[in-house]
């Protein structure tokens, strides 16, 4: 049966079809396998769905022995018994399990599905964590834990790669294979189970474990996050050694960034001893809250020590705000009556991604400015000069600009010695920017300190977003443009943000995206125009429509469709820096309303051999391809840039 024969006829099929080697795989009971999530040594996991209530699972299946024997009898038994633990758990943070089941060949548990990667896979490719985000996932880690120590339930192998990390940044914990539940006399004394790196002195004597094995484990986790480096290494023996006889350095001598004020959290969360460790994972997170407000008022108090204001512009008082330039929505396109998209897929627009690459280029470009030009209203980039701001204009662009840099004669060591905090300063914000989960972040630290962040969040990120932001800069010096979106909208969000310019980037390519007259705001039946300026490489454009019911309507390149209207629009290679008008007649706004996003790929190398389908598709399955193709051309070289545009459908 081939795929699309499959997904056409899944429903209907109910009785186990499988193929002995496992790959051939494709309906296992009531589920559909749908593709290999990866593979360990206690079996491999599949992406499945399950019809009766349509929804994606993951499937964990081992393959059953041919013949019993005592070691694969015990394995059988952690992999039931990972069923019953996890089975009994219902919290956010826990992965959950909805259905185990064994056939003659082999024993499956069937897992809530985790739209994100394993932990591990950020720490081998050698990313760093920003403080608040090692806080965040440790936090999501020990909530789980308290809740499963409070049921009876000690994990016992907590490690990066059974931490799970979603798209929008949340923390679920992973396969309790070798977990200890209340009352059971499986693989308890006497037995050494779990990761060596990870292991508390007590499961390297092979003694009774408890809760505090977890917060020792987690400890290790901790100062990996902080440090990037575990704080034994070795083999066995080696690590058995370290973890029984000796201290690891302190996360503060080992790296920079490392705060000293959790030194002594990671000291106590892996102390040698249990009763010396944090008596529970509520108190060990209490512990890291208190280390990071610690840390939180260091910094306000470093930040305003060394910051030395930049002087006020002409006639404006010392303690005035400094000015700000906002970029004015130009006028409405003509409304045409054409026909609706295909599927009923609204297509509406808001906030300009592509303000944030507008105001950079151009103040790269922009002689120093005085006081009287500052209220000229700015050109957009590849547009005509915007008339006055229509009262039908969207809510102001995430492109906000910097206030302007005065003319100052050279300066003096007080200003030279704030430069220097500057861009210190510029650094922290920038690593730690960058790495935010369910973010598309951009911006720039002016010299009178005031940081513009602009961009587009999860809506489940943006007050924590906010707090860190606070944590390094004073709230009065922030220029805040970042719109809350979606958890919807996260996966094109992290796809784009590897191949978009992000906060202080002043180089690499960039693909400007706006509306047409700077419209974002369309009600129904008004129609889309697009402006788009090709980055500094020929190539191919892609531009899509993510709606927030989770579809995806291509609108460039586009296959005709006769029987909706829509006419062919084959893909062309566009000139380095082409200015490009997209306004399809097809385009006009229909139901569903609500927030949605447009977003754009501009690529030296087409995105896709063969051309999507001109019907609406599921966005979680375009942009699963989507990205597998981003990184295909990237390990290749070939050169990418990408834009997003949050964008509303309105009623008439």
């Amino acid at each position: 049966m081939r795929r699309g024969e499959l997904r056409r006829s899944f429903l209907y099929r109910i009785s186990p079809v499988y193929n002995y080697s496992m790959e051939m795989l494709e309906v296992l009971g009531k589920y559909a396998i749908k593709r290999t999530l990866g593979r360990g040594a206690m079996g491999t996991v599949y992406e499945g769905w399950d019809p009766a209530i349509a929804r994606r699972v993951a499937i964990k299946m081992v393959k059953l022995p041919d013949h019993a024997d005592p070691e694969t009898e015990e394995a059988l038994a952690r992999f039931r018994r990972e069923a019953q633990a996890a089975g009994r758990l219902h919290h956010p943070n826990i992965v959950g399990v909805f259905d185990y089941g064994e056939t003659s060949d082999l024993a499956y548990i069937v897992m809530e599905y985790v739209d994100g990667p394993p932990l591990k896979a950020l720490l081998d490719k050698q990313e760093r964590f920003a403080l608040t985000d090692a806080v965040r996932v440790m936090e999501g880690l020990l909530a789980g834990l308290q809740f499963s120590h409070e049921r009876g339930v000690v994990h016992r192998d907590i490690k990066p790669a059974n931490v799970m990390l979603t798209d929008d940044g949340q923390t679920k914990i992973a396969d309790f294979g070798i977990a200890r539940v209340e009352s059971s006399s499986i693989t308890q004394a006497g037995t050494l189970l779990g990761t060596p790196a990870y292991m508390s002195p007590e499961q390297f004597m092979g003694q009774v474990v408890d809760a505090r094995t977890d917060i020792y484990s987690s400890g290790v986790l901790l100062y990996q996050l902080l440090t990037g480096e575990r704080p034994f290494e070795g083999g066995m023996s080696a690590i058995m050694h370290k973890a029984l006889n000796t201290d690891p350095p302190l996360p503060s001598q080992l790296s920079v960034t490392a705060p000293p004020s959790f030194d002594e959290v990671v000291r106590r969360a892996m102390a040698k001893r249990p009763e010396d460790r944090f008596p529970s994972a509520k108190a060990f997170a209490e512990a890291i809250r208190t280390a990071m407000a610690r840390q939180a008022e260091l910094r306000v108090a470093e930040t305003e020590a060394t910051l030395v204001s930049a002087p006020p512009p002409p006639g404006a008082s010392a303690t005035s705000a400094p000015p700000q330039r906002t970029i004015p929505a130009d006028v409405s396109p003509p409304r045409a009556k054409i026909p609706r998209l295909a599927g009923g897929v609204a297509l509406a627009l808001l906030a300009m991604i592509g303000g944030g690459a507008w105001w950079l280029l151009q103040s790269s470009s922009r002689p120093p400015t005085s006081e009287a030009t500052v209220s000229k209203p700015e050109t957009q980039l590849g547009a005509e000069p915007a008339p006055a701001k229509s009262s039908d204009s969207g809510p102001s662009s995430p492109g906000a600009v910097l206030p302007p840099r005065t003319e100052e004669a050279q300066p003096s060591p007080n200003q030279q010695l704030a430069i220097t905090g500057l861009d210190t300063l510029r650094r922290r914000i920038t690593e730690w920017v960058s790495s935010r989960n369910c973010a598309l972040l951009r911006g720039d630290l002016a010299d009178n300190g005031v940081v513009a962040l602009n961009g587009y969040a999860g809506d489940r990120s943006v007050e924590e977003l906010r707090q860190g932001v606070t944590a390094l800069v004073p709230p009065g010096q922030i220029e805040w443009r970042v719109d809350g979106m979606d958890q919807v909208f996260c996966p094109a969000l992290n796809l784009l943000r590897p191949i978009t310019p992000g906060f202080a980037a002043t180089g690499g390519p960039r693909l400007d995206l706006q509306m047409a007259g700077g419209k974002t705001r369309l009600h129904d039946g008004e129609n889309i125009r697009m402006r788009l300026v090709m980055p500094d490489f020929a190539g191919r454009l892609r531009v899509d429509y993510l709606a927030h019911d989770g579809s995806v309507q291509h609108l460039y390149p586009q296959l005709a469709d006769p029987k909706m209207g829509i006419a062919a629009d084959p893909p062309r290679t566009y000139r380095a820096s082409e200015k490009i008008i997209l306004d399809n007649p097809a385009w006009v706004i229909g139901e569903p309303y609500g927030m949605d996003m447009i977003i754009a790929v501009a690529s030296s190398e087409p995105l896709f051999e063969r051309p999507r389908p001109s019907n609406a598709e599921m966005a979680d399955e375009y942009l699963h391809a989507l990205q597998a193709r981003l990184e295909q051309l990237r390990l290749r070289g070939d050169r990418l840039a990408g834009a997003a545009i949050a964008v509303e459908a309105l009623p008439k």
